[in-house]
């Protein structure tokens, strides 16, 4: 007998869960989804009467496998040419009361986990975000819970700085949103400059084969660079409003067959960051089921 049957619907109950910790972790929903696919094919093999608690052993299992992706891939995220962003995602809504949760899988909260090494990064998200204990984190990374309670400090210290400003996505949100991209097509740059923060960057990844800017665009060079996007837009091109990572965003189908998402991040009915995905492998992701 090459495996124990399990009762499937355990495993299933944790996979949304599961599909978010991994995703999290590496910043690739493609990665995600082959994680946790292997911490099934574990799962499978394994017998239950030796686990006392599933949900912890499938975080243990899956953390581990997300860790083991994310050093693999740190060489090639080293090597990318431009800024490096995670892969695109739609999301569904958390508990009301986690707003961690929910600014955890923004696209500016996982780029900025990327100033982490792969042990901190996997550290620091089960201790703030998933709330596992230091004990059971200790499992995961091979180390002691007073070394993983250090590590957990001083990832915390080294996010908080860049930490992303974070509201909800509401109804003025997207205002903000709408009227941006409103006055990008009008051309409109005064609009465009009201609309901005002072301190507003926009970020695009097109990776090494497609065009996009290989530095972040700075708040005052920001109106003139998206009235020019817009102008490079094909009538047949089409834009449907979308809920990108959590924020409020655009998706572009062009005509030419390469597609794109813009996210937005509006805090105080201002835009602080945009962030544009070229990269079409990044963009492809949009259509899996949600990310809790």
């Amino acid at each position: 007998m090459t495996g124990v049957l399990h009762d499937h619907e355990v495993f299933e109950a944790e996979r949304g869960r599961l599909v978010g910790l991994a995703y999290r972790i590496t910043g690739s929903r493609t990665e995600a989804d082959d994680v946790v696919q292997d911490a099934w094919l574990r799962w499978e093999r394994t017998d239950p009467a030796t686990v006392e608690r599933p949900a912890a052993w499938l975080t243990t299992v899956t953390s581990r496998l997300s860790l083991d992706r994310l050093k693999s891939a740190r060489h090639t995220r080293e090597a990318y040419v431009g800024p490096w962003l995670p892969e695109a995602a739609t999301t569904e809504p958390g508990p009301a009361d986690h707003a961690e949760l929910a600014e955890s899988v923004t696209l500016g909260f996982l780029a900025l986990l990327e100033r982490l090494g792969p042990t901190e990064r996997v550290v620091f998200l089960l201790a703030e975000v998933f709330a596992v204990p230091f004990d059971e984190i200790a499992v995961v990374v091979d180390k002691t819970p007073g070394a993983c309670r250090q590590v957990a400090s001083r990832a915390r210290s080294r996010i908080r700085e860049g930490r992303p400003r974070f509201a909800p996505t509401d109804e003025e949100a997207w205002q903000v949103t709408a009227a941006f991209l409103t006055a990008a097509q009008a051309g409109d740059l005064d609009a465009l400059v009201g609309l901005l923060a002072d301190d507003a960057l926009a970020v695009s990844d097109g990776g090494a084969d497609h065009h996009a800017a290989r530095r972040p665009v700075v708040a005052e060079r920001i109106p003139r660079f998206f009235a020019n996007l817009a102008t490079r837009l094909d009538p047949a091109d089409v834009i449907t409003p979308r809920l990108v990572n959590g924020q409020p965003g655009i998706h572009v189908e062009r005509a030419d067959g390469t597609p794109f998402t813009i996210a937005f991040s509006v805090a105080q009915g201002r835009v602080h960051r945009i962030w544009i995905v070229i990269n079409p492998a990044k963009v492809a992701t949009l259509d899996h089921p949600p990310i809790p």
